[in-house]
């Protein structure tokens, strides 16, 4: 049993990964080759987004909108301890402080509700994650923004790009919208690939020349930059991989509601909220248990794949102790991070494989 089948997807999609990444090799343009500019259209046009830039990876497309809003040392941000640490990481690497807010049981999400309170005269930004394929209530991160100064709104959506809030696409919900295509994600490549989407020209012009060295022109540099290009050949597979998507987010989004309504018969077993006017992509169909470790290791026995994202959150983590801000309690962080537990998800997971790693649950948690 995999975890995440990609073997599976690429058994499907053999022959247009194979055509695309030929095309590649035949005109030898690795970098920033025609592949790149036909990705990012094809984004904008999934999302709605007036621009998007491919990068080379989630974390740095986090990095580069923090750049492009001119976040530096002494500022703060505001953001949730329960993520992965590229989150905070690109914060701290810019000198600026993770002001960490509490999340919400049900949805293991930021809570709304603890934003303002944690807002100060030195708030640059808030970057909200859409934790496991599933948005934030970015209306209202939104709005308290709006009330602030219009302080900027950057949604980590490395692990919801497919999904949707009230109608709008993931990634296209603030001032910037940051997704990952790394291979496990909804929509992955065969290695390190992000992208950046936003409305605003004058952004959109900050992130592209930061990607490629802070460069406006070849050897004229407006700003400092990094080496944030995302490569050729990752930018064909995820346009190969784009033939199946809405499919696969159809299959994805199929796949949690069985596990929903199969983990309704067990006791013990807390399957997420997905919020109304919202779909849930699951990145990663997390659980809370009780006992994880022991139910971990039944599971093992049976032969199903189990992972934490995560065990330990990021005001926990002894690199961030001296870096971060702590707003009020983090005691909804700390009770998810000791309980979740995520199971097999992908688009090729089909009932019969799902009612097999329910039973097994069941048994583990009895």
């Amino acid at each position: 049993m995999e975890f995440v089948d990609l073997k599976a997807q690429y058994a499907d999609l053999k022959e247009v990964i194979d055509a695309r990444i030929q095309r590649v090799l035949d005109h030898g343009r690795y970098i920033m080759g025609p592949e790149v500019r036909e990705l990012e259209e094809r984004l904008e046009a999934y999302t709605a987004a007036k621009h998007c830039i491919a990068v080379s990876s989630g974390t740095d497309a986090l990095l580069i909108a923090l750049m492009a809003l001119g976040v530096k040392a002494g500022d703060e941000v505001i953001t949730t301890p329960f993520t992965f640490v590229a989150t905070a990481e690109v914060i701290v690497l810019l000198g600026a402080v993770p002001v960490f807010v509490d999340v919400e049981i049900d949805t293991c999400n930021i809570d709304p509700t603890r934003i303002e309170a944690a807002i100060t005269p030195r708030t640059k930004a808030i970057i909200p994650v859409s934790l496991y394929g599933q948005t934030a209530d970015m209306d209202e991160i939104n709005a308290i923004a709006a009330r602030h100064g219009n302080i900027a709104v950057i949604e980590d959506a490395a692990q919801s790009f497919g999904a949707t809030y009230r109608g709008r696409k993931s990634g296209n919900l603030s001032a910037i919208g940051c997704t990952s295509f790394f291979p496990s994600k909804p929509l992955g490549c065969y290695g390190d690939g992000g992208a950046l989407f936003t409305n605003d020209d004058i952004l959109a012009k900050a992130m592209s020349e930061i990607r490629v060295h802070g460069q406006e022109r070849r050897y004229h540099h407006t700003r400092i930059g990094v080496g944030g290009r995302m490569d050729t050949l990752q930018c064909a597979v995820v346009l190969a991989k784009l033939e199946s998507f809405d499919w696969e987010v159809e299959q994805r989004i199929r796949a949690g509601e069985r596990y929903g309504h199969l983990l309704q018969e067990v006791s013990g077993v807390m399957a997420l909220a997905v919020r109304p006017g919202r779909t849930c992509v699951w990145g990663q169909y997390t659980v809370q248990v009780d006992r994880r470790e022991a139910v971990v290791e039944r599971l093992k026995t049976a032969g199903i794949p189990t992972a934490v994202h995560y065990p330990v959150p990021l005001h926990r983590q002894p690199a961030y102790h001296a870096f971060c801000r702590v707003s009020a309690g983090l005691e909804g962080a700390d009770a998810v991070a000791a309980r979740v537990l995520s199971l097999p998800m992908h688009a090729y997971l089909n009932a019969e494989i799902q009612e097999t790693i329910v039973a097994a649950i069941a048994k583990a948690v009895a």
